[in-house]
């Protein structure tokens, strides 16, 4: 039988692997204008392969369906005919949202980094245990005689080693220096998190309310939009009033018919953002309580510079960036200790067994000749040793300059946040004293279109009016309600956004209870 050189079946070898590169590339779809019709098991979950037969006219883009991923998480338990309040939601958001989950899972990971990093400083044991086998056997041949040699042999060792570091100057410390601040990074995030919450479903729930109070004012708008058709109608009946009053009158309930439908779309909208900031299922249906009327926040006195100079210190991106660079600083010293010697201590134990079994067998008529041989043996050495690192070819100053230069990124970037975080709260007490002015202006026209709109309305009852003042005035009373209800709801949502600005978002919920 003729057999392969070792070149030639190693040329074999390497063109079979080179084809199990490619090998896999009908898991791709067949062509770029027709679709992929993917292969599932029998519960229907997509499984990798070559894509499934399909026939010619077969286009469709629809994916199968996976059994699995059709079950719907369930939603928070609800109390039934309860309505939840602001600080009530916000409690339900803070335990079900699954950003506070995954922030608090990187808090914790970011703890177990500094504990893995802090294992440095403790000794390294290990144990290895090793088995051997061997056997041979052969011909030997001479002039004058022949022989067979058999011979096999078996053993094991064991082997305990201890690696510890002693001392690096420096260089585990800045590990765990850099790990703790790192959890501390994660620990603002989780709770910067949770202030976000905060203030999402706040704004939310403000802007809810706010829906909330255009649906009445639309339907007092379709009420009144009634009141001016009867007496138009009223009016031509007793052939004091045109067709053209009536049929302007009728348009006008028509429009407030409309906006009374779009007033109940923003408010189903408004309630599924509500729901979304919380991070429950939308198929949760909690009731929200009605909000009750406060007084809104007075307008600032203090000056800017106080209020920065109050909450600059306590925000989450200012106190994380501070964390970030006290951990490029412990790099840096890191990297720096890496020039240092280092000192170490190994010490090791050792058991090793074996034996072995030997036998001649000569090719006429003697005894066969057995050889059995066992033994074990113990060893062990402890060293203490110094590693200088002499030459790697620039790679340690060049670590060293990387983390010089994070280092100064850092700074940069603290003092870019405390810069971010002044022009953040300035824009959100800017805003604010806006607002309030503006809710300070939306009643008094509120105030002044009511008072229009029952003149103008009367006097073209009584006869003495017309029906286009009294049309121009319900429309202007319609729309100063809601701008009423829009600024209250946007002052709270300002005074939310200047509480996240200075990081003091308990006062959010707290001024809601």
């Amino acid at each position: 039988m003729p057999r392969f050189k070792p070149p030639f079946a190693l040329a074999i070898l390497t063109a079979g692997l080179a084809g199990c590169a490619t090998s896999s590339i009908d898991m791709a779809p067949d062509s770029p204008e027709r679709p992929w019709r993917p292969r599932t098991d029998a519960a229907g979950a997509i499984v990798p392969g070559p894509a499934a037969k399909t026939t010619a006219s077969a286009s469709s883009y629809q994916l199968p369906a996976n059994p699995v991923l059709a079950t719907v998480p369930p939603p928070p338990a609800l109390s039934q005919g309860h309505a939840y309040g602001l600080a009530e939601l916000i409690d339900l958001a803070e335990a079900s949202n699954p950003l506070t989950r995954i922030a608090w899972n990187d808090a914790r990971n970011a703890a177990l980094a500094a504990g893995i990093t802090k294992s440095a400083y403790l000794p390294q044991l290990s144990i290895a245990a090793m088995g051997q086998y061997a056997n041979a056997q052969g011909p030997n041949s001479s002039a004058l005689d022949g022989s067979s040699l058999n011979g096999s042999g078996h053993g094991a060792t064991s082997v305990l080693s201890l690696q510890w570091l002693l001392f690096d100057f420096g260089g585990r410390a800045a590990r765990v220096e850099a790990a703790s601040q790192g959890s501390v990074v994660a620990n603002i995030g989780f709770t910067a998190v949770h202030q976000q919450v905060i203030f999402d479903v706040s704004v939310a729930f403000y802007t809810y309310q706010a829906a909330r109070a255009r649906i009445v004012t639309t339907r007092q708008g379709l009420d009144n939009a009634d009141a001016i058709l009867a007496a138009a109608q009223s009016r031509f009946k007793h052939g004091i009033g045109t067709v053209i009053e009536v049929a302007q009158a009728t348009q006008n309930r028509a429009q407030a018919k409309l906006a009374l439908v779009q007033a109940q779309g923003v408010e189903s909208n408004a309630y599924l953002t509500l729901i979304s900031a919380m991070g429950i299922s939308p198929l949760s249906k909690p009731a929200v309580a009605e909000m009750p009327a406060r007084t809104l926040p007075s307008p600032v006195n203090d000056s800017i510079e106080r209020i920065v100079s109050d909450a600059i210190a306590r925000r989450p991106d200012v106190l994380s960036a501070y964390a970030a660079e006290r951990i490029n600083f412990a790099k840096v010293k890191l990297a720096e200790s890496e020039f240092m010697p280092k000192v170490f201590l190994s010490a090791n134990g050792a058991y090793n067994t074996g034996s072995s079994s030997i036998s001649a067998v000569p090719s006429i008529g003697q005894q066969l000749p057995t050889v059995n041989l066992s033994g074990g043996r113990y060893g062990g050495s402890v060293i203490v040793g110094v590693t200088i690192p002499l030459y790697d070819g620039g790679l340690r100053q060049a670590v060293l300059a990387q983390a010089r230069n994070d280092a100064d990124s850092a700074s940069t970037r603290l003092a870019r946040s405390r810069e971010e975080a002044v022009r953040q709260i300035v824009t959100a007490q800017n805003t604010l004293q806006t607002s309030l002015a503006a809710n300070a202006a939306a009643k008094e026209l509120l105030g002044a279109a009511q008072t229009t709109y029952d003149a103008a309305f009367d006097a073209y009852r009584q006869g003495v009016g017309s029906i286009t003042d009294a049309l121009l005035a319900q429309n202007q009373l319609l729309v100063a309600k809601n701008a009423s209800a829009d600024s209250y709801s946007g002052a709270l949502s300002a005074a939310a956004a200047l509480a996240l600005a200075t990081g003091a978002v308990d006062s959010i919920a707290a001024q809601n209870n």
